[in-house]
């Protein structure tokens, strides 16, 4: 392989990082916040996908307003999720909130093939998008590019919510001690619903870049690439949210650059993400950037 189609390669891998990376900070956040594994995320990242469709086919908004609907589609559905599914198991075992995120995940996926029905549908991508950017001898899809960018964006801003400000303060206090936080005359149900909007809002953004680039959603997209975003998660440490974009990066890169290198192992790029979170589970289940849960959080 040469040195120009190597990088290209590169920055694919490192677009398709970015949106395990995006629907992955949803799953260590919750998880650092409930100590829940929302397997359902992954599936409101598929009703983010299928609301910018519907905005841009049946209303016919322009792309950016149908970004702005799936992502407040997906946030009233996250944090409707929470209050109706999640809130009156707070103090329930974890299995049980667990059997409920798969269940919830299970409800979605039929309710969207029983409307949409389970053969795929085409995205309509818009014409910026489909551009080419040529660089040297590279050329690359302007998602490719735009992706990372914006998933760098959106984490910087999900920093500066967490450390900079007092909702930020009150998320990561909550993460430590539930019940202190009750103390403190803080609204822990709301700070959780805050939780739920932000990593619903990115999953929906995750969800519609992965259909600009993959233009083709059905409503079992979510259970592969949810499963993926979540091994990105464990991978860099469920908890942190830079360990969570880490993760993401790191698989991305292996799927795209590793078939690119050896084309025999095309029909087991699936298999790469569960083999590194089995070596994680393994040898360092904290992962990457991981830390004592007890001591630290986000």
């Amino acid at each position: 392989m040469d040195s120009s189609l190597f990088l290209q390669q590169m920055v694919n891998g490192f677009s398709l990082g970015s949106m395990y990376a995006l629907i992955a900070i949803g799953y260590t956040m919750v998880y650092g916040v409930l100590r829940l594994i929302n397997f359902a995320h992954g599936d409101i990242m598929m009703v983010g996908a299928y609301a910018a469709l519907f905005s841009m086919t049946s209303l016919s908004l322009p792309f950016g307003f149908a970004l702005l609907f799936a992502i407040t589609v997906a946030i009233i559905l996250g944090v409707f999720t929470d209050r109706v599914a999640y809130k009156p198991l707070r103090k329930a075992p974890r299995i049980s909130l667990l059997i409920t995120a798969i269940g919830i995940s299970f409800l979605l996926e039929n309710v969207f093939q029983v409307i949409f029905g389970g053969t795929p549908r085409s995205f309509p991508v818009p014409a910026y998008f489909e551009q080419l950017v040529t660089i040297g001898s590279i050329n690359l899809a302007m998602t490719a590019i735009l992706v990372p960018i914006i998933t760098l964006f959106l984490l910087s801003v999900v920093l500066f919510i967490l450390y900079k400000t007092k909702y930020g303060m009150a998320i990561r206090a909550l993460a430590f001690d539930i019940s202190t936080v009750h103390l403190m005359g803080i609204d822990a149900n709301m700070i959780i619903s805050i939780v739920f909007a932000l990593g619903s809002s990115l999953a929906a953004i995750g969800g519609v870049f992965w259909a600009l680039n993959y233009p083709s959603i059905d409503p079992l997209m979510g259970v592969l690439i949810g499963l993926k975003a979540f091994a990105a998660a464990v991978l860099g440490g469920i908890g942190s949210v830079g360990g969570a974009v880490l993760g993401g990066f790191i698989i991305g890169f292996t799927e795209v650059v590793a078939v690119a290198l050896f084309p025999d192992l095309a029909g087991f790029k699936d298999a790469f993400a569960f083999i590194f979170l089995i070596l994680v589970l393994l040898f360092k289940p904290t992962g990457i950037l991981g830390y004592n849960f007890e001591k630290s959080r986000f």
